[in-house]
């Protein structure tokens, strides 16, 4: 492929999506850039404060498990409040976790400060997930859902690059820098980013229609998307296994740790050179089938890891699955956008990643009980079988849901000052 070529390429995989688009995306670009909390975290309680790894372990879950609550809180605050507004506050609220992790040094106090970012931190998800479906006609959501994560990859590889770099000025103060640069995400979003919300439909007489009015519990009632969320979860603790299993399994064939964090940044480098090109190929394809793929890629790679012995083909299973991951994250965005009413995007999305905070929480505990006990053999066929599992399902119970080409409404954003950066 020319140059030329791969210019045009690139030149169409931008262009097109509106402004604000970008202001949002140069957000979680910046905010990623400055993640520096979980990245270190485990390092920070077990070598300078000197906790035990279960510890560490417990506080990185409690992480998930705020995760849990606030994704539907974040979903259902971004559709009665707003997306600035919950996008906003939830950045803020995690800036002043990250600071104050610099300064709190007891146990428990470290393990609320976490559970409370956890909290947060998934909280202003379903905002930024429902901000690009309001924005961004249908058929280029998953284009632009691919773009946003290509940011959050690339920003997290700079972040782990530079934490590594900075680490002699010592872990308090890479929290600060990400309370520094979580705030100027926020800055970022109040002076350029616009509400995007639609209005609610109202009766004569004031009142928000009936129909309009959806809970939670409403949203699970949603047979199709119901379906979507159950394997979307199955999908995840497949994604997650390898990030507990995968250095466990290395040990146990003898290599060096340093080998894990070479095979492991496969994963990031993967990413963030191939996201566009993954893109590219995937365009326009049937949501359908890419989950599937996906799914497939997942179990194939996670399955294929109890075969491996050496590194060069432990990255090889890394690829991979990382191929997967990068077909299914915008994929699955676009999917549940596809599914949810205008009205109640937000709580979809905080429903959906409800699904990826519980795996987070559930797929470390899991794998680590499978390793310590049947072995990590058994670990890595259990998400073959999960794999496939949820290929099945999304090609027999989701096909005519997903593939409906019927177009859904796109909300213009309201009036405010017109962002600088175009497409």
């Amino acid at each position: 492929m020319s140059i030329d070529s791969l210019r045009r390429s690139a030149r169409a995989t931008v262009s097109g999506l509106p402004g604000g688009f970008w202001w949002l995306w140069l957000s979680t670009l910046v905010n990623r850039t400055g993640a520096f909390v979980l990245t270190f975290l485990s390092l920070y309680l077990t070598q300078e404060l000197g906790h035990s790894a279960w510890f560490a372990g417990l506080v990185v879950a409690l992480h998930g498990l705020g995760g849990v609550a606030g994704s539907p809180l974040g979903g259902t605050l971004a559709d009665k409040w707003g997306r600035r507004p919950t996008m906003i506050t939830m950045h803020l609220m995690t800036a002043s976790c990250a600071a104050a992790l610099s300064l709190v040094t007891t146990a428990w106090g470290i393990a609320a400060v976490v559970l409370l970012m956890g909290v947060s931190m998934q909280a202003v998800r379903p905002s930024i997930q429902a901000t690009i479906t309001d924005m961004v006609p249908e058929h280029d959501r998953r284009r632009a859902f691919a773009l946003n994560y290509w940011a959050l990859n690339l920003g997290f590889a700079v972040a782990a690059l530079g934490g590594g770099a900075a680490i002699f000025l010592g872990y308090r103060t890479l929290f600060l820098v990400e309370a520094v640069a979580t705030v100027l995400c926020a800055l970022i979003v109040f002076l350029r980013l616009r509400e995007t919300r639609p209005e609610a439909r109202r009766n004569p007489e004031g009142e928000v229609v009936e129909k309009d009015r959806v809970s939670v519990l409403d949203v699970l009632r949603d047979a199709p998307f119901r379906t979507l969320v159950l394997l979307n979860l199955l999908v995840c603790l497949v994604f997650t296994a390898p990030w507990v299993g995968l250095p466990l399994s290395m040990a146990e064939a003898g290599l060096e740790p340093g080998a894990y964090g070479a095979v492991i940044a496969v994963n990031g480098v993967v990413i963030v050179g191939f996201q566009l090109l993954v893109n590219k190929v995937t365009d326009k394809r049937s949501p359908a089938m890419l989950l599937t793929v996906s799914a497939l890629l997942f179990a194939l790679g996670t399955g294929a890891t109890a075969l491996a012995g050496t590194p060069l083909v432990f990255a090889a299973t890394v690829i991979v699955w990382t191929i997967g991951e990068m077909v299914h994250v915008p994929t699955n965005a676009a999917a549940t956008a596809k599914l949810a009413p205008e009205h109640a995007r937000g709580r979809y999305q905080g429903v959906m990643g409800m699904s990826w905070a519980l795996s987070g929480f559930l797929a470390p505990i899991l794998a680590g009980w499978v390793v310590d006990g049947p072995g990590p053999d058994v670990l890595w066929i259990a998400c073959g079988i999960i794999g496939c599992i949820a290929a099945l399902g999304y090609t027999t119970r989701l096909r005519k849901a997903l593939d409906d080409d019927e177009p859904t409404p796109v909300v213009v954003e309201s009036d405010g000052p017109k962002p600088a950066v175009s497409a």
